[in-house]
């Protein structure tokens, strides 16, 4: 179960829509929020904060920082369901004609979004942003054992589900609103594996996908524990084929 706060301008369809998975987030979440205030400001944008069932404060402070902007909007999960689950609700939430899922700690800075949008606009439907194109976009790094161990991740990705793609995890992919809707409609995956499911199932709906490089910075207060998230995303992708073979996938 989930809820969302009520539309407060139920005007012209936006043209963006911002979704921000978020888990106790209290600490990093005002500062990306308000980067984003800025950036957007002379845009038809929305911004959606998922709060996927935290237990600080991060819930009040979407919701104090939306009485003073209009196009903040909080959703809320009832329990700690992991992102996957929080951007899907978030894309079903979501009113703008292109939708973008961003981290919570904006590792890829906001300003890269025209890169995206330009995909969008030569043809493509999924656009999404690479660490792996150009190290030198790479401000701080992960720790070698994170990079080593997301360079064997995505050899699995390439030979399991979707080849062809260097970074499926940067958290920063922008989507044509029909797509969107369509893809996440079907995700399954609740956890770190829901990248790759998405693009998987992307390539399976014939969707032009462009990798494009962007800046990105390690966050040192980031969420992930590279045992237990990497384990998991790990299985996600045999779930992915799992899925596929049980015929969850059918009728995209």
């Amino acid at each position: 179960m989930s809820r969302a706060l009520p539309l407060k301008a139920p005007g012209r369809l936006p043209d963006l829509s911002v979704v921000v998975p978020a888990f106790n987030e209290e600490r990093r979440l005002a500062p990306t929020l308000q980067r984003l205030q800025a950036y957007l400001r002379q845009r038809k944008a929305e911004v959606l904060v998922v709060d996927d069932g935290s237990t600080d404060g991060t819930p009040a402070l979407v919701q104090g920082l939306s009485k003073r902007w209009k196009a903040l909007r909080l959703v809320c999960l009832d329990a700690n369901v992991g992102k996957g689950a929080a951007v899907r609700r978030g894309v079903a939430e979501a009113r703008g004609r292109a939708i973008l899922f961003t981290d919570a700690d904006l590792s890829t800075p906001i300003e890269e979004l025209p890169r995206l949008e330009a995909a969008l606009k030569n043809g493509f439907s999924v656009a999404i942003g690479s660490r792996a194109l150009d190290r030198a976009r790479v401000g701080i790094r992960q720790p070698f054992y994170r990079e080593a161990g997301g360079r064997l991740f995505n050899k699995l990705v390439q030979a399991l589900t979707v080849s062809g793609i260097e970074d499926t995890q940067c958290g920063f992919k922008l989507f044509e609103a029909l797509a969107a809707k369509r893809l996440f409609a079907r995700q399954q995956v609740p956890r770190f594996g829901f990248d790759v499911e998405v693009l998987y199932l992307a390539r399976r709906c014939g969707y032009r996908i462009a990798e494009l490089p962007v800046r990105w910075e390690n966050s040192p207060e980031t969420k992930v524990r590279p045992v237990r998230d990497g384990l998991r995303a790990f299985l996600d992708l045999g779930l992915i084929r799992i899925y596929d073979l049980q015929g969850r996938y059918q009728g995209l």
